[in-house]
């Protein structure tokens, strides 16, 4: 091959490199596996401050047996696949970005569903998305019925992430869960252990066309809610 076509190619690698880089914060490669930090960026280290509690004794504190848990979901590259399903949950090898919640809850022996069941049926008009008529196949995987209970159930925290604020990235915290309504797309994931250099945390969650991790600062839906389970 001649030295231009070489050239050339180089080039155009470069530049696809570099936009991949720049693109929503690297979107592209977090979904390809490849958390890559800017370089040059300043570390910045931002402590733990949820619980260390273990309700389920199984020696690792309840947040990170969430995160955890989730993370299996992007181990396994689980499909993206929404379907209604008698009995409600879907079969482990496919999903959508609610079953990542539920999943990840269920890792700290947290079922979700039969939590959420019970309170839609005692509270139905509380949840529009399920149109007055209860139906424990689906209700537990609607991301507007998931919001509508962690805002009743779960601690509310900041909906903002400033880069470069520790104090600010110091909030969001392994296990958190981050709602998206009324974006592009309604949407949800859990916040994960892992961070860039400079703090910003990734999200595990499930959208078209698997489960991945994700930097915060990557989506560009609006963030209406951040819940942490009551430990």
């Amino acid at each position: 091959m001649k030295k231009k076509a070489w050239k050339f190619i180089l080039f155009t690698l470069t530049l696809l490199l570099c936009f991949s880089y720049i693109f929503r914060d690297g979107i592209i490669l977090d979904y390809l596996g490849l958390n890559v930090s800017m370089p040059f960026t300043k570390k910045m280290e931002v402590p733990s401050t949820v619980t260390e509690t273990d309700h389920n004794k199984n020696g690792i504190p309840d947040h990170l047996d969430i995160v955890l848990t989730a993370r299996k979901e992007v181990e396994q590259r689980t499909p993206y696949k929404s379907v209604y399903y008698d009995g409600g949950y879907p079969p482990d090898t496919e999903g959508v970005c609610t079953d990542v919640v539920w999943r990840g809850l269920l890792g700290a022996g947290i079922i979700l569903k039969d939590l959420m069941d019970v309170d839609i049926k005692e509270n139905t008009d509380l949840y529009p998305r399920v149109g007055g008529t209860p139906d424990p196949n689906i209700d537990f995987r609607r991301v507007p019925n998931q919001s509508v209970f962690f805002e009743r159930f779960a601690e509310p925290l900041t909906k903002e992430i400033i880069v470069g604020n520790a104090e600010n990235l110091q909030q969001w915290q392994p296990g958190d869960i981050v709602v998206f309504l009324g974006g592009d797309y309604d949407h949800v994931g859990i916040v994960s252990d892992k961070r860039t250099k400079d703090g910003i945390p990734y999200l595990i969650h499930n959208t078209y066309p698997f489960a991945s991790e994700i930097k915060l600062t990557s989506f560009s839906s609006p963030i209406t809610g951040h819940y942490r389970w009551k430990y």
